[in-house]
């Protein structure tokens, strides 16, 4: 399975990456990818940047080291209403929207706290997908969330970080189970390489080796071409990008 899209990627504007949005997009080019996402922190996590930085990433060129640049933010989950930490203005300037929790912003609790938190942020309908779910300090019901994840078309992220060991530790188990589960239900999956330094960009091998060993379907992987993961975001309400329109 080729993938052609990573859609969890930070730059120096998170305070704890390391290279320049220009840098990860020649990264991207030189590693075969066609769109990038850019998803610095949200406002809640500690170091990450002002609101106004995600409602200017309208200045962000369109193509960078002829990569698309999609618009984009790792939010935070706050809370078991599953409120995340973006002001309601800021949604019309990207182009997508990913959710995780977070340690230092929401502090792990129950299994059924956990669950309850993710159902409310699928049903709000600000989010896109939900980020690096493996991780066991926030365990929950998994067929539950996946089965709400589907109906309402909410993307559940292969953190290709996360099976590496070097963060989020002991979420491999728990990862391998998300996508047997998912694959079984037939939720949409995306890969990220969570990347916090320009040559983590594309490093995807790892969440696509999990996908491959769950048999997947192609078309369940938002990221395996540009037009499958265009067309998510139509499905998903947004408008069309028409500097992308060859890539539908």
């Amino acid at each position: 399975m080729d993938i052609v899209v990573d859609t969890h990627t930070h730059t120096l504007a998170s305070g704890h990456a390391y290279s320049t949005i220009i840098e990860n997009a020649a990264a991207a080019q030189r590693k075969g990818l066609k769109l990038l996402c850019n998803t610095d922190h949200a406002p809640k996590m500690p170091g990450a940047p002002h609101y106004w930085f995600f409602h200017n990433q309208i200045v962000l060129p369109r193509f960078l080291s002829e990569v698309g640049i999609i618009r984009g933010v790792e939010a935070n989950t706050l809370n078991t209403d599953g409120e995340i930490d973006l002001y309601d203005d800021s949604f019309q300037y990207l182009d997508w929207v990913m959710a995780s929790f977070h340690e230092p912003v929401f502090r792990p609790a129950s299994e059924e706290e956990h669950t309850q938190a993710l159902l409310n942020v699928i049903k709000n309908g600000k989010v896109d997908a939900l980020g690096h779910l493996g991780n066991p300090n926030f365990k929950f019901d998994i067929k539950t969330v996946l089965e709400c994840a589907k109906q309402h078309n909410v993307a559940i992220e292969v953190n290709n970080s996360s099976l590496t060991g070097k963060s989020r530790k002991g979420s491999d188990v728990r990862c391998d189970e998300i996508v047997r589960i998912g694959a079984e239900i037939g939720v949409f999956f995306t890969t990220g390489s969570d990347a916090h330094f320009c040559e983590d960009i594309a490093n995807l091998d790892h969440a696509v080796t999990l996908l491959n060993k769950h048999n997947v379907a192609e078309e369940k992987v938002i990221t395996s071409s540009t037009s499958r993961f265009l067309n998510f975001l139509l499905l998903r309400g947004r408008e069309r990008i028409t500097e992308f329109e060859h890539l539908y």
